[in-house]
């Protein structure tokens, strides 16, 4: 059973990666507030708490209070932790509540979000059901909200006191969803971790057909040492003063494309997925990686595809960069690839090169997919 020690300035706490965590949920709890009584409050989705609501209850003695929410990028609003909040007040929450995030990254932002300000800070645990949400959203303390200008642009950094990884959540997890949480293991690879990188190469079959048994353990080895880098990462630079920026390798234009399509035609692994070729594209043009990994990142994100093409031009990709949270100044900050395993900060990529980078990407979408765009959205 894995455990991941994330350590920082404001919190220290474990990421537990494990088969069976929800059957155990409650006295795990119980150990993490030994000397203060607690409140649970759920906060989910109906077809969560649908799949895996028996298992979570099973280690209670009493019911916790279940407040449910939508799936779906499109729901995660400043009107919905209002909404929330209002539910929170109406069934007595207080400062001994405790709010337990169970769903996929936008109910993990959502939930550490309403943590932070209700009341002006009460607890909360993270217990991801997505495999993106498992080595990434869940942990480092990153939660907010979107605007109709751009993604993430509310929020606040916020920790929680755990979070619990059941790995036996990812059997019901649909075929793309998996996929796409695996794109922000293959991003840690790239950006950090080129044993990873390897591993993810290595295994891809053993990973992708762990729905048919084929090695279970291999998805979880890739969750845990994914998890390993992001911990590493904001252990060292908590508030993404510095380091912690090369996380954000290929959100830069993943986030434009999921303002563009209005965060319904692609999930957000998907998104990122592309935005990596796109960032790709400027580090081949200025000659800082050299072609044959450049070629092998390339090859690793198509393996873990197929990736879904959407309607966008590079004009618009580009233009929605400029609302990106990580500009200075209205200077864009961009993350490069150099080699696998490492990355660079920049801060002099000009326009003409981002419209040549993501003109490139969509040239290889349209080379690479053929089927007809359909409506997606994240049902977890």
């Amino acid at each position: 059973m894995p455990v991941i020690p994330v350590k920082t300035p404001s919190a220290n706490y474990d990421v537990t990666i494990a088969s069976g965590l929800l059957r155990t949920l409650s006295p795990r709890l119980r150990k993490l507030n030994p000397n203060r009584p607690f409140r649970p409050f759920v906060i989910t989705s109906p077809n969560i708490w649908a799949l895996w609501s028996k298992p979570f209850l099973a280690s209670f003695k009493e019911s916790p209070t279940v407040l449910f929410h939508p799936p779906g990028e499109s729901h995660k609003r400043m009107s919905s932790v209002e909404a929330l909040a209002q539910q929170l007040a109406t069934a007595g929450a207080d400062r001994d509540s405790l709010l337990l995030a169970f769903g996929g990254g936008v109910i993990g932002d959502i939930t550490g979000f309403l943590a932070a300000i209700y009341m002006r800070g009460i607890r909360y645990v993270q217990v991801p059901t997505t495999l993106l949400a498992q080595v990434d959203s869940s942990l480092g303390g990153k939660t907010g909200v979107n605007l109709a200008a751009g993604k993430n642009l509310i929020g606040s950094f916020y920790h929680p006191q755990a979070v619990f990884a059941d790995t036996d959540l990812l059997r019901t997890l649909p075929p793309a969803e998996l996929r796409a949480g695996l794109q922000e293991s293959i991003k840690a690879g790239i950006i950090y971790d080129a044993k990873l990188f390897r591993a993810m190469e290595q295994n891809a079959e053993a990973i992708l057909s762990t729905k048919q048994n084929a090695d279970p353990a291999a998805l979880t080895r890739a969750v845990a040492a994914s998890v390993h880098v992001k911990a590493d990462v904001v252990s060292k630079d908590e508030k993404e003063s510095g380091l912690r920026m090369i996380l954000n390798f290929g959100h830069t234009i993943g986030h434009a494309i999921e303002a563009a399509t209005n965060y319904k035609q692609l999930l957000h692994g998907e998104a990122v997925a592309w935005g990596s070729i796109a960032a790709l594209n400027v580090a081949i043009a200025r000659k800082t990686i050299k072609p044959k990994e450049a070629e092998r990142i390339t090859k690793l994100i198509l393996r873990y595809g197929p990736l879904p093409a959407f309607k966008a031009t590079a004009e618009k990709l580009v233009a929605l960069t400029a609302r990106d949270k990580k500009n200075r100044s209205g200077i864009r900050s961009f993350v490069l690839p150099t080699a696998i395993g490492k990355v660079e900060i920049v801060r002099n990529v000009t326009e003409a090169e981002l419209l040549a980078a993501t003109e490139s990407m969509l040239t290889l979408m349209r080379e690479h997919t053929s089927t007809p765009l359909a409506k997606k959205s994240s049902k977890r």
